[in-house]
């Protein structure tokens, strides 16, 4: 314990915590006029996410000393129970619909995504599955397949609420994984090829999908309608400048930008505290991804390293997914900004996926001078 104590990524941890106190105050900020109309009073969202990034810190703390050897061990048990809770969600009466959208589970006044959790399980598995393939890692079918098997399961059901967002988060998440694994070139194409030619088809598929990459690509087509909310982030950014308008003064918040808080809270941030508060949270982010590859090089094992580098990806492409959709680079998808944007089911799982990269920092050799002392 002491050892691991010394060789803990504290850079990494102040990073983490300070992102997610800065969330806090974003939060309350983008969230106050529309807590006060709706709850009577301006502290409910932020109360409400204090309570639960309270609940994350703890995961935190105790993920980041767990055996993850047992973790491993336990992942194949970890996706039984992802695949029930994603079928559960489209069962009718249980799964919660909310925005046309069936995404949640609730159990009295629990409410959750089960496909932030599925996230964090599949990176577990896949960490463990293809380090335990490397004898026979250049064998497609022993060696490559089996796993993708399950990940074209999850990718369907977590479609089927439907969410291509989250879907294709995990798609990538999980193929990068596959690709540091040691996957033979030719096997990574054909794969790449596969996954390309099916996000494709189901983008273009349902005609709601359609329309959102038409709407992200023609905003200015339909102001009043599709365009609207990327349209008010505009608005944000433009009247920003380098400092921006002071903390709390957002005039977007107000009503005209949906989902201030949650999905467009970077908009709020722009707004607020300019390109210099933008670049900082950026900063932050490439910090983090800079440390997960970091560690990656320094830990011995493969499963570590997997693990690592999963879990670095999944937040910085959830940040760069939410950061593209803001600027109106990318479609809107709708997956939160990590560590920053109000949800706690998001919250909760990102200082999850953070306490087991901490954890992995904390199992890097010493260095032999401080062996010897």
């Amino acid at each position: 314990m002491k050892n691991r104590l010394k060789r803990f990524d504290y850079g990494l941890i102040i990073v983490i915590m300070a992102i997610s106190i800065f969330g806090l105050v974003m939060v309350y900020s983008s969230s106050y006029t529309l807590s006060t109309l709706q709850h009577g009073h301006g502290y409910f969202f932020f109360m409400r996410q204090l309570q639960l990034f309270g609940v994350g810190l703890f995961i935190f703390v105790i993920i980041s000393f767990i055996s993850l050897k047992t973790l491993g061990k336990l992942s194949p048990m970890l996706i039984l129970l992802s695949v029930i809770l994603l079928g559960l969600v489209l069962v009718p009466g249980i799964g919660l619909v909310r925005n046309q959208a069936q995404r949640w589970l609730g159990f009295g006044p629990l409410v959750f995504q089960p496909s932030e959790i599925v996230k964090v399980f599949m990176i577990i598995y896949f960490a463990y599955i293809y380090a335990k393939k490397q004898p026979y890692i250049d064998q497609f079918k022993k060696g490559v397949l089996p796993p993708l098997v399950i990940l074209a399961v999850v990718f369907l059901l977590i479609l089927e609420q439907p969410d291509l967002g989250t879907a294709t988060h995990i798609l990538l998440i999980c193929g990068l994984i596959v690709v540091f694994s040691g996957v033979r070139f030719h096997h990574i194409f054909l794969l790449a090829t596969i996954a390309a030619s099916g996000i494709t088809f189901f983008a273009i598929s349902q005609p709601y999908r359609m329309q959102r990459l038409t709407s992200f690509l023609n905003t200015f087509d339909d102001p009043s309608g599709d365009g609207y909310q990327l349209i008010n982030s505009y608005v944000s950014i433009a009247t920003s400048g380098l400092f921006g308008n002071g903390l709390g003064n957002s005039v977007q918040k107000l009503g005209y930008l949906p989902e201030a808080h949650t999905d467009f809270i970077m908009a709020v941030i722009v707004e607020e505290l300019g390109i210099i508060g933008v670049l900082t949270v950026i900063g932050g982010y490439i910090f983090i991804l800079y440390r997960g590859i970091q560690i990656s090089k320094e830990v011995d094992s493969m499963y570590l390293k997997l693990l690592a580098l999963g879990v670095t990806f999944q937040i910085t492409l959830q940040a760069i997914f939410n950061l593209g959709a803001v600027s109106g680079m990318l479609p809107i998808t709708g997956i939160p900004l990590p560590f920053i944007s109000y949800g706690g089911t998001s919250l909760i799982f990102t200082l999850l996926s953070a306490g087991i990269l901490v954890n992995v920092s904390g199992r890097r050799p010493l260095p032999d001078a401080q062996k010897l002392s």
